[in-house]
């Protein structure tokens, strides 16, 4: 959601779809939201209803993906497990999924860890991209019990400053090597179940989608359509004043596998580091950070 976070270059992968209960299920015609920059609407194969329209240069064709597999950030397949978790997000809209933690492998894991930019700069524990190879299969192996058996522990980010162009710092927050790994791994199987709510002209931070990407598309509507006004907005300060227990309110709505929101929880208590002197987050979110990305 906002700038210098990691990069999802690879798909994630898991044995079996996630348990999931419903208030009200209803069916739900395919959203253009999978599908590349689009200027003209689609017909729907699957609903009378028409898929949502994105702008954009050129047509394609509507999303096409082979049954139980979808795209993930780098454009790469899921496994059959995760595909099964979006297509019961797509279908039914008001699913609270009560089984997640599964998915999230050894195998899900070691792909994480070759997600993150190698030459990112670490956090509190000192440990570099390079350095934790050596021996990778016994630390991803180890890193997996403590997730699984409630064991592990979550690190406060590395407070760092960057300038912004008017002139003010803007606070960074630069998580330790495994908080990375494991919060990479939970956000492929959280895009799994929000990707399929985003419509198609949103392109901010979503998987396979890029600022140029969006550019273009606002382009070709500029051209296309008549455009009477255009709006640029931003909140303020919004990840350093999020509210931590309205954020868990809102992951509620979709998430009921405890195991899942507690991890997320210990996240946005972790804490910052600053100067060696740790400090509570009572509200918040480190920017910079691969769960907030």
């Amino acid at each position: 959601m906002h700038e210098n976070r990691e990069t999802s270059l690879a798909s994630a992968q898991a044995d079996r779809s996630g348990k999931a209960k419903s208030h009200k299920p209803d069916t739900y015609a395919r959203e253009g939201s999978d599908c590349a920059i689009v200027p003209v609407k689609q017909p729907n194969k699957e609903a009378s209803v028409s898929a949502e329209v994105a702008e954009g240069r050129a047509q394609t064709k509507e999303n096409d993906a082979e049954p139980n597999t979808s795209p993930t950030r780098s454009g790469e397949r899921v496994s059959q497990g995760l595909g099964g978790v979006r297509r019961v997000a797509r279908e039914k809209k008001q699913e609270r999924f009560t089984a997640l933690l599964h998915h999230l492998t050894v195998d899900l894991l070691r792909e994480s860890y070759y997600a993150l930019k190698r030459n990112a700069a670490p956090g509190v524990d000192g440990v570099r991209w390079g350095e934790y190879e050596d021996g990778l299969e016994d630390r991803l192996q180890d890193l997996h019990g403590r997730v699984h058996r409630g064991a592990y522990r979550a690190q406060p980010s590395r407070r760092v400053y960057i300038p912004k162009a008017d002139g003010r710092q803007r606070p960074l927050g630069i998580a330790a090597l495994e908080d990375k790994i494991v919060q990479q791994a939970m956000v492929a199987i959280l895009n799994e179940i929000y990707e399929v709510d985003f419509r198609g002209f949103s392109y901010g931070f979503r998987p396979g989608r890029s600022p140029h990407q969006a550019l273009d598309a606002l382009n070709a509507g500029i051209q296309r359509k008549r455009v009477n006004w255009i709006l640029d907005a931003d909140i303020r300060g919004f990840f350093d004043n999020m509210d931590h227990e309205w954020t868990m309110k809102f992951v509620e709505h979709r998430v009921a596998d405890n195991r899942v929101l507690r991890l997320i929880r210990k996240w946005l208590k972790a804490g910052v580091s600053e100067d060696g002197e740790w400090s509570e987050t009572k509200v918040g979110t480190p920017q910079g950070a691969v769960v907030t990305a």
